[in-house]
């Protein structure tokens, strides 16, 4: 059926390949982080290796592994107390993220915001923002770190511009300055902190370069604050602070390749008020790359304490009381075949007074089998309830002080499939609850 080949012209064939395969690598290592681009032919050569790597991208989605075949949605006890879960989710079978304002007293969803992330992009006009429609569409955006504030807008974000949309999900601005991801907190003034990607970077190009960051340049993460109407107030990179506080050997001694994200920002928690170990308007800030806690005072550009372990690859840094914080430890260590938990998650707790760290609800995070890779959130309640996402599994819970399991949820649709979480959010607290109140109220508009 099929004729013989010779065996040299198969030689041949191979021998002539070798090239044009060394070549075809040249053209993309050269598209990603040569000095000199070569036109279209270095980005078509970038375009057709990418093409694997996108695929995968769109077969899988945001579809995530299925540890809980048994679970779906909330399953356990409401709470007692009046509280409220702004819970960001992929839902597979809209196929478009999503962000629910749930009742966790009867787990109720009392409203649902869907904006059209594919209109929101068209007005979109940074550079920095040239494969958004392709890498953060409708059918790929998670609402991340959803912030509800003061005037009942809803802020979201992560590798886009910071957004804010109202009850009916229309737009009210969106801040395309820098690329915005991670945490989106408010500090008692109302001002909105975030992580950003500065693009074109503020470090010298001898020593970083000025590809952009997601296409393999250096990414130079930054503490960014804005107003409560979306314009920067304050933007100050992290690898600058570095330098500026003696720390540069951290960035670009860790040989023998460039490294391009030696600090990966994953939280900012601002100070409120003023107290023996710190100042009102310093923040705390997570850098996962480094796995440190910065205290960091913007006034003066010091850095006033730092804190390496013992955590790995954390997230989420929470101020406690007037001398202690709550750190996610994901515990995610990188071994000879890979990087994956040892063991479990952890929250810990660390004391400025004592200069000690201790766990929290330890044997109900290994009970339950907590192990979220990357991300994850945690908080600490008054009441000495914890709330935890394990947002790689799709999964929420909750324990009651004792380390009892109070209630979970995950986020499997009705296809069967299990997707992400966006870093939910509970409210609980007197200011949460009356802004929750006011939303609603406003919100009834959306119906008329």
């Amino acid at each position: 059926m099929f004729k013989k080949i010779e065996i040299w012209i198969l030689y041949l064939v191979l021998f002539l390949g070798i090239p044009v395969t060394i070549s075809f690598g040249v053209l993309v290592r050269q598209e990603l982080t040569g000095k000199i681009k070569l036109g279209r032919v270095s980005e078509t050569a970038l375009f057709l290796a990418e093409i694997p790597m996108n695929l995968r991208k769109i077969i899988k989605g945001l579809k995530v592994v299925d540890r809980f075949p048994d679970l779906k949605g909330f399953n356990g006890t409401p709470n007692l107390n009046k509280s409220y879960l702004l819970l960001s989710r992929f839902d597979g079978d809209l196929n478009e993220g999503i962000v629910e304002l749930v009742d966790l007293t009867n787990f109720k969803v009392l409203h649902t915001w869907n904006p059209d992330i594919d209109e929101l992009n068209k007005e979109v006009k940074n550079d920095e923002f040239k494969n958004l429609n392709r890498d953060d569409n409708n059918s790929r955006k998670i609402l991340f770190h959803p912030k509800l504030t003061k005037d009942r807008g809803l802020l979201f974000g992560w590798n886009s511009p910071l957004r804010k949309i109202d009850a009916c999900s229309n737009l009210i601005f969106q801040n395309q300055q820098d690329m915005f991801h991670h945490s989106i907190e408010t500090d008692i003034e109302g001002n909105i902190w975030v992580p950003s990607h500065i693009y074109p970077q503020s470090l010298p190009i001898q020593k970083v370069g000025r590809d952009i960051p997601v296409e393999g340049g250096y990414f130079d993460d930054a503490i960014v604050k804005l107003s409560p109407d979306g314009e920067v107030l304050f933007e100050k990179s992290v690898s600058q602070i570095f330098i500026d506080n003696g720390l540069e050997y951290l960035l670009f001694a860790d040989g023998p390749q460039f490294i391009i994200d030696p600090i990966h920002l994953n939280d900012i928690q601002p100070v409120d008020f003023d107290g023996k170990f710190w100042k009102k308007g310093d923040v705390f800030l997570s850098l996962r790359r480094q796995s440190m806690i910065v205290l960091y005072r913007p006034s003066t550009n010091k850095i006033i304490w730092k804190g390496n372990g013992p955590f790995f690859n954390q997230h989420d840094v929470d101020i406690l009381n007037s001398h202690s914080i709550s750190v996610y430890n994901n515990n995610s260590k990188y071994y000879v075949n890979g990087v994956g938990v040892d063991k479990h998650n952890e929250v810990l707790i660390y004391d400025f007074k004592t200069n000690e760290y201790s766990s929290y609800l330890n044997e109900s995070l290994i009970k339950n089998n907590v192990k979220t890779n990357t991300q994850g959130r945690n908080q600490i309640l008054p009441n000495g309830d914890l709330f935890v996402e394990e947002t790689n599994y799709g999964r929420t819970l909750y324990f009651n002080s004792d380390g009892s399991l109070r209630w979970t949820n995950l986020n499997r649709a009705e296809n069967g499939n299990v997707y992400r979480v966006g870093w939910s959010r509970i409210l609980y607290n007197k200011e949460d609850i009356q802004n929750v109140s006011n939303f609603l109220v406003s919100r009834k508009k959306c119906n008329d």
